[in-house]
């Protein structure tokens, strides 16, 4: 019984508890082929810019051919079709 209690808190301990502010505030966004308004999916989420720019890079290899932006809030900080 008290090996599950423990697992249970370790388990909140790395999702948070409801009602904790974001930490993760870059967003890496894929957006839907050939729309400018419509963001199709969240690819990622990170808590510091050098991972979002990394996993950026990683997404805009992933898909070469698509219009991906890094967020932090309204702010975009890249945009492939800038690029």
């Amino acid at each position: 019984m008290i090996d599950q209690d423990q697992d249970r808190a370790k388990v909140l301990r790395l999702a948070g508890y409801p009602g904790q502010p974001e930490k993760l505030s870059y967003r890496i966004e894929l957006w839907k082929h050939g729309d400018v308004d419509t963001v199709e999916k969240v690819l990622a989420r990170a808590m510091s810019a050098s991972l979002a720019r990394a996993i950026f890079k990683a997404a805009r290899d992933e898909y070469p051919d698509r219009h991906i932006v890094l967020c932090r809030g309204t702010r975009v900080i890249l945009d492939s079709a800038s690029e």
